[in-house]
């Protein structure tokens, strides 16, 4: 479920220290009921994550044009992207962030982990279009309970990096997040379970 910004921002995250210069693009709560040490839990399963497994054809569609398009119009290619492009936001860390573990390295998803604690995990990614943040935090669900919550934070490239993500605005939060949440649903059933 799509979230009000200030869900995010209202929080004392670390991750407002290192992203100043970014913008909120969304907040979501994350369908992963779990107890207060479950967070490594959420952070092993997204890492391990693959959108080629999204239960949406639209979706797994979109993902592939996405990365045809990436891969025919060089947005991808190892210049545009961390430590190329754009510096690493681990150059921006706090003496404390930095001794603190990076977190796991994705099996697909071209992100890379920035950093760890017991609430909150950040990994980001860039090619031309945008640096992204993708924030993982672990927050009290109002029942006794707690469950995972994602803020995605970006730093369009210029005019087309902006044009860009108003562009799959709609087919984000129509085809791509939907059934995203339900695969992290299924996904953490069965890590629950298991």
């Amino acid at each position: 479920m799509r979230l009000p910004n200030r869900v995010h921002t209202d929080r004392p995250w670390r991750v407002h220290e290192l992203t100043r210069d970014f913008r909120l693009e969304d907040v979501w709560a994350l369908p992963t009921p779990g107890g207060p040490d479950d967070f490594h839990l959420l952070v092993e399963a997204i890492a391990a994550g693959d959108a080629s497994e999204s239960p949406s054809r639209a979706a797994r569609a979109l993902w592939d044009v996405r990365w045809k398009l990436g891969e025919l119009l060089g947005w991808d290619d190892p210049d545009a992207g961390i430590g190329s492009r754009v510096p690493t936001l681990r150059d921006r860390l706090p003496a404390d962030l930095r001794e603190a573990p990076s977190g796991p390295d994705f099996d697909t998803l071209p992100f890379r982990p920035v950093y760890l604690l017991d609430d909150e995990f950040a990994a980001e990614t860039a090619n031309r279009t945008v640096h992204g943040v993708m924030h993982l935090a672990w927050v009290p669900d109002g029942a006794g309970g707690y469950r995972g919550q994602m803020a995605v934070l970006v730093k369009p490239n210029g005019l087309f990096g902006n044009a860009y993500m108003a562009a799959i605005r709609p087919f984000r939060h129509l085809i791509v997040y939907p059934p995203a949440m339900r695969l992290i649903e299924r996904e953490w059933r069965a890590r629950k379970t298991g």
